[in-house]
């Protein structure tokens, strides 16, 4: 399963997301809930860096089922709604993935202070 934990502040701005597991919804190479979550997630970091300027603080497992990418901490507040914008789009892809295959990802968008 691919489990999706989203961190926000208090006023609602994600400071970080981390994606891991495997979806195992088929055959390796052919796993297209795995393929799609993937695709969504490094799209978004990419989008991010070409589009808002901006470099994440990104993390990699080495075998493909671990991502945790952390909003830098000191960005322009212009910069900072793009990043968002960015970033909250990337969710909406990704529970419109769940909501076909929720047997396959979960996502926890978690408030500061809050549990998941």
């Amino acid at each position: 399963m691919i489990n999706v934990h989203v961190a926000r502040e208090q006023s609602g701005w994600i400071t970080s997301f981390t994606m891991d597991g495997h979806a195992n919804a088929g055959p390796h190479g052919e796993d297209l809930v795995c393929a799609g979550a993937s695709a969504v997630a490094f799209g978004a970091v990419n989008a991010v860096y070409e589009l808002a300027d901006t470099a994440l603080n990104v993390e990699q497992g080495e075998d493909g089922g671990y991502l945790s990418c952390t909003v830098p901490e000191q960005l322009a507040r212009s910069n900072r709604e793009q990043v968002q914008l960015l970033i909250e789009g990337m969710l909406v892809s990704l529970q419109t993935i769940a909501a076909s295959y929720n047997e396959f990802i979960t996502i926890h968008d978690v408030k500061g202070g809050e549990e998941p």
